[in-house]
């Protein structure tokens, strides 16, 4: 990895760690600067502001995120598949400690004041009503979703799928993330008037 490649990721990190130890409350410059080992001019090489910092490290982690789930969609066998594997691969960051940390880190209070975080997380909104739209429009071509109106349904599904994540987060679910990504999927293909399997 190239220097200013490895010290961004440095800053990246050091900055999760440090809002991971106060729950997302806050973290200064100086402190992310202090657990990176770098000085404030690395800092400003690479971000203008701690909020585009936070900005980064959400569109990072988003972008990777999407870029799994769409590997587990492009190897489902079928469009309900393809559905299941969304919704278990969005469900299973919520069991894997280290991905949970980090995703309470992105939605701490700390990032939500960030200018700018609105629409990084409306971009990624839109990025997950796509790619549930894609599926739909395969399960409505192959007639394996005949009821299926793809532009709209994909966000209720979303919206669904969301409540679900965060349940899980917030831990105020008694269903494990696999059992619940199966709720999901389950009501969606119902809506959708998926063909038993």
């Amino acid at each position: 990895m190239p220097k200013q490649a490895a010290e961004k990721a440095q800053i990246v990190e050091a900055a999760y760690r440090c809002l991971a130890d106060t729950d997302g409350a806050t973290a200064s410059i100086t402190d992310i600067l202090a657990t990176a080992g770098l000085s404030t001019r690395a800092f400003y090489r690479h971000f203008q502001s701690k909020d585009g910092l936070l900005l980064t490290m959400f569109r990072e982690d988003a972008d990777r995120v999407m870029q799994e789930l769409r590997a587990m969609i492009a190897a489902a066998p079928t469009p309900a598949e393809a559905l299941r594997a969304l919704m278990h691969g969005m469900l299973r960051l919520t069991a894997d400690p280290s991905r949970r940390r980090r995703v309470l880190v992105l939605t701490s209070q700390e990032a939500q004041r960030a200018r700018g975080y609105a629409a990084e997380r409306a971009r990624f909104l839109a990025v997950q009503d796509s790619v549930i739209a894609g599926i739909l429009r395969a399960g409505l071509a192959d007639g394996s979703f005949p009821r299926a109106e793809p532009e709209s349904d994909s966000r209720f599904i979303r919206a669904a799928l969301g409540h679900a994540f965060e349940a899980q987060m917030q831990q105020t679910t008694p269903l494990r993330p696999e059992e619940a990504a199966d709720q999901v999927t389950d009501f969606a293909l119902r809506a959708l008037g998926a063909r038993p399997a």
